[in-house]
């Protein structure tokens, strides 16, 4: 009887040990394994218009319009601009227009295409992606192209409000409720790359801010259709509240995330879109049509697209500024313009 007892006994202690390891490694999964090794270090970009490179020009081939792909995605955009040294490729994924479900793993598709996050994890399979480099936000509850739109449409009807009046009374409203939306996008670019074998410290991950593309600084002799048909007050309303509280909506989901973050609200000071005569010195498209996208019913609908878009040049001081801060350790920065002009990654204190 004492030999059964003790076997009894022995019996549950063991089925103890065993439940409660099930419950630590339950608990606890296996760390990712690690990025994949001897493939190219690349640095990829995910987002919309303002980081695929629209109004940049030279886009990659099937994406001008071809089968319905209007991505813009161009060989002049920030990602491909950086000059950081051991990088091997640059892989912009970012779409014109995109919402933060179609950036995320939702099942939204813009201009035919689909996640944006999907495809980054494929690729992080194949070659070790050592930075993510995110915007996005504008095209949720926002509509930033859209009230765009409508500050150039209340340009042409002195009887009609304004933008600043028409859309600046719901615009915080509108930026909280982008809020959510960004900060899942950017859990799901989390998401694949831990299921890709990646360790959080193992790519850096960085949310940008939209830079203010018109300013009330705009040339009074450009406020026409022949550079930026604006409303003065509308000019200050983009620039001095609906971009700063754009940045403020991705500022918190940078902390919320954890993600580092880069702000550029102000990388365009003096060189918004008509604040020069020389348009060549500007960072930031004017009112832009694609003439002869006017004579092809296909293409027509969009040969407004690249107007007030940060251009090639842009993009080249927006990646230089971006390079710059992947080269630190700082959580936040902003991209400030230095004593030649030239944009700096400004250390902030916490995202």
């Amino acid at each position: 009887m004492r030999r059964f007892r003790w076997w009894v006994g022995g019996a549950l202690v063991l089925v103890i040990l065993l439940v409660g390891a099930f419950l630590v490694v339950g608990n606890n999964p296996a760390p990712a394994p690690g990025p994949p090794e001897g493939v190219p270090r690349v640095l990829v970009a995910l987002g919309d218009s303002t980081i695929s490179g629209e109004s940049a020009g030279d886009y990659e081939v099937g994406t001008d319009g071809e089968d319905g792909n209007w991505c813009h995605r161009s060989r002049h955009a920030t990602i491909h601009q950086t000059a950081l040294i051991g990088i091997d490729d640059t892989v912009n994924l970012a779409c014109s227009g995109a919402p933060s479900a179609q950036v995320g793993l939702g099942e939204a598709r813009q201009y035919t295409e689909g996640s944006q996050a999907r495809r980054l994890g494929a690729l992080a399979r194949q070659k070790r992606v050592v930075a993510v480099l995110v915007s996005v936000g504008a095209n949720d509850d926002p509509g930033f192209a859209r009230v765009l739109d409508a500050c150039v449409q209340a340009w042409f009807d002195r009887d009609k409000p304004g933008c600043a009046e028409s859309a600046g009374k719901d615009w915080p409203g509108k930026v909280d409720a982008m809020v959510p939306k960004v900060l899942d996008a950017i859990n799901d670019i989390r998401d694949v790359m831990r299921d890709a074998g990646y360790r959080p410290t193992d790519y850096q991950l960085v949310l940008q801010s939209y830079a203010a593309p018109i300013s009330p600084d705009a040339l009074d002799s450009l406020r026409n259709l022949n550079g930026c048909p604006f409303r003065a007050d509308d000019l200050r309303w983009v620039r001095e509240s609906a971009v700063p509280l754009l940045t403020e909506g991705a500022r918190r989901v940078a902390r919320e995330s954890g993600a580092r973050f880069l702000d550029l609200s102000r990388a365009g000071l003096g060189r918004e879109a008509c604040s020069r005569e020389d348009a060549s010195q500007e960072w930031f498209s004017r009112l832009s049509v694609r003439w002869a996208d006017l004579q092809d019913d296909a293409r027509a609908t969009h040969a407004l697209q690249e107007s007030f878009h940060p251009n090639a040049a842009g993009h080249t001081a927006f990646g230089r500024c971006l390079g710059e801060f992947l080269a630190t350790s700082d959580r936040a920065a902003a991209c400030l313009p230095g004593d030649t002009g030239d944009l700096h990654a400004a250390t902030s204190i916490g995202p």
